[in-house]
Formats: C-alpha cells, sequence, structure tokens
C-alpha cells in the first residue's frame, strides 16, 4: 500500500547539484529527502576521470566522486530514496494552500514544503549500440570534460549548431586535428562562429555524412575510429580517429512539471536572475535543468548551494524565522 510521507524540503536528483543541495540543508538540520531519479549519480556516473573538480589533484573517476557526495549528503541526516517522481503537483497544492505533492514509480507519495529541482539534462546521443558501447572510453557529449585527454590526437564531432561549432573550436586547444561530421551541406549555427571554424587549419567539416559506427574495444584502448556513411550517395568509408563527441544538444529533463513551471524555448526551467526560485514560490531550480550554457560539475554544484539557501530562507520567512541570507 502506497504511503503517504512529509518533509520541509525535498530535492529531486541526485547529480552534483542534488547532492550539494542535500548537504547544506542537512546541515541546515532540516532533515531532507532526496529522490535519486532514473539515473542515481547523474551523467557523472558515465564519465571516466574528472580532472577539473577542485581538491582532487590527481584527477577522481566519476562515479567515484558521485559515491563521495552520496556518503557526505547521507553524514548529514538525508534519506535517499531510489525512486522516480512520475507526477508532481505543484501549482494546485499552492493555490490551495497545502504542501507540494510528489508520487513516485513505487505508487508512495511524498510532500515537502519547499522543493528543490536538480534533475538535470540529459544529452542527445545517436541511438547507437557501438557508441553506447564504448560512451566514457572515447565517446563523450561534453568537450570542457574531456577534451583534454585528447592532446596532440585526431577527433571527430557530430552536428552542426551553435554547440557542435562551439565545442569543436574548443577542442583544436587540444587535438592535432578535429573532423566535423554533419548531415547537411552547411551549418546551422551563429555566421560569425561558422566563419571562424571554416578558417580554421585543424578543423575539417565532412559534409552530407553521418556517423554509422563507433569503432573500437572498451578494454583496449577505446575508440579507434568511426564508420562514416555519405547520405547522399549512401558510400561508407572509416576515418581513424581516436575520440568522438556528440553535440547534438541535450534535453531538460522537465517533462513531469508540464505547464506548471516557467520554461525557455528549450524546456529549461526559469529561474529569476541572481537566484534559482522559480515561479512558483517555494520551489527553486539548480545545475543542468536551469542551465544551458556551462553544464559543468562545479557550476551544478554551486547552483545547489544556492537552491539550498534560498530554501532555507523561504521556510523560515514561512515560520517566521530570521534569515541569515
Amino acid at each position: 500500500m502506497a504511503t503517504v510521507t512529509h518533509s520541509p524540503i525535498i530535492i529531486l536528483g541526485s547529480g552534483p547539484a542534488g547532492y550539494t543541495a542535500a548537504i547544506y540543508t542537512g546541515r541546515a538540520n532540516l532533515n531532507p529527502i532526496l529522490i535519486q531519479g532514473m539515473q542515481p549519480g547523474g551523467q557523472l556516473t558515465v564519465t571516466t576521470e574528472v580532472d577539473n573538480f577542485p581538491g582532487f589533484e590527481e584527477g577522481i573517476q566519476g562515479p567515484e566522486l558521485m559515491t563521495r557526495m552520496e556518503a557526505q549528503a547521507k553524514r548529514f541526516n538525508t534519506t535517499i530514496l531510489s525512486d522516480l517522481v512520475v507526477q508532481a503537483d505543484l501549482e494546485p497544492a499552492r493555490r490551495q494552500g497545502g504542501p507540494f505533492r510528489l508520487t513516485c514509480d513505487s505508487g508512495n507519495v511524498y510532500t515537502c514544503d519547499a522543493l528543490i529541482i536538480a534533475t538535470g539534462a540529459s544529452a542527445r546521443w545517436l541511438g547507437l549500440e557501438s557508441e553506447k558501447r564504448l560512451s566514457g572510453f572515447g565517446v563523450s557529449a561534453c568537450a570542457t570534460c574531456d577534451g583534454f585527454f585528447y592532446r596532440g590526437q585526431e577527433i571527430a564531432i557530430v552536428g552542426g549548431g551553435d554547440t557542435a561549432v562551439e565545442e569543436a573550436l574548443f577542442l583544436t586547444n587540444f587535438a592535432s586535428k578535429v573532423f566535423l561530421i554533419h548531415r547537411r551541406d552547411a551549418l546551422r549555427a551563429e555566421k560569425m562562429m561558422q566563419a571562424r571554424l571554416l578558417a580554421h587549419p585543424k578543423i575539417q567539416p565532412i559534409w552530407n555524412s553521418a556517423v554509422e559506427e563507433v569503432l573500437g574495444d572498451p578494454q583496449a584502448g577505446g575508440v579507434s575510429g568511426v564508420r562514416i556513411k555519405n547520405v547522399q550517395t549512401g558510400e561508407s568509408h572509416v576515418l581513424t580517429v581516436t575520440g568522438l563527441f556528440v553535440a547534438i544538444g541535450h534535453t531538460p529533463n522537465t517533462a513531469i512539471f508540464g505547464e506548471q513551471l516557467e520554461k525557455d524555448e528549450a524546456g529549461y526551467l526559469i529561474t529569476r536572475p541572481h537566484s534559482t526560485a522559480t515561479n512558483i514560490p517555494g520551489v527553486f531550480a539548480a545545475g543542468d535543468v536551469q542551465d544551458k550554457t556551462f553544464r559543468q560539475a562545479i557550476t551544478a554544484a554551486g547552483t545547489g548551494c544556492m537552491a539550498a539557501l534560498e530554501a532555507e530562507r523561504f521556510l523560515n520567512e514561512q515560520a517566521g524565522v530570521a534569515t541569515r541570507i
């Protein structure tokens, strides 16, 4: 039988933003509940080496970093649930003066007075079995995270929009050659950025082409090449590269909120300037679910801290208690 459990604050998502929010709200004696969602630990659980998170001089494996964050959140009395929210009742609950109501896949219901949404954004992938098999072993969706590991190597990137062009240009800081694979014969990116890319000596566009297969072995060096098909002629050939970056966009994980929360045209939650507050009082958003620009573990953790402090202030104001921020 389903149970109904109330907590002053609930956090949705278990990436750097969610766990940081849990640590801060836990230290404030709010006894938060954190619902992990579909991918416990977030995108870092499919990342191998994390070399740019402060405090780890020799780097750290993505799954280990998230395990440490989880343990720290638990130390501050965070209740962590392996469940997935399938229905969120926010606006009607607030209009009626009641708590926010969350129904999970398990059937259990959780209510709260303040909610931090840190559900992240999922990278769009090509949908290839070989791409999935080699994810973290030469296949990546984050150039700023993993570009450093390809110093002096030849790599490929897939996409034709602003993100693909920005990341291709960024990768030239490390790689000796960057092949940009695009299904069309022209880019969709902003014109000035296109001009920079097309003039760059390290970048070679491969037009009218799609990746058919990623070649390599996760246990033997990872990616060794990609098989590319010309979408006009049907001809295929193998491109020898040691890394493949997929830059065809991200999808914010906001579908369960429907039209209750304000979103931009891409579906990212809109927060007030210099704040994590959404359009519904008591609901805050942190991490990649509201950040389509940086998408880094450290920036997600920073907004998780902000959301926790703002949520604590909100709860104190509701209770008539003086706040510290």
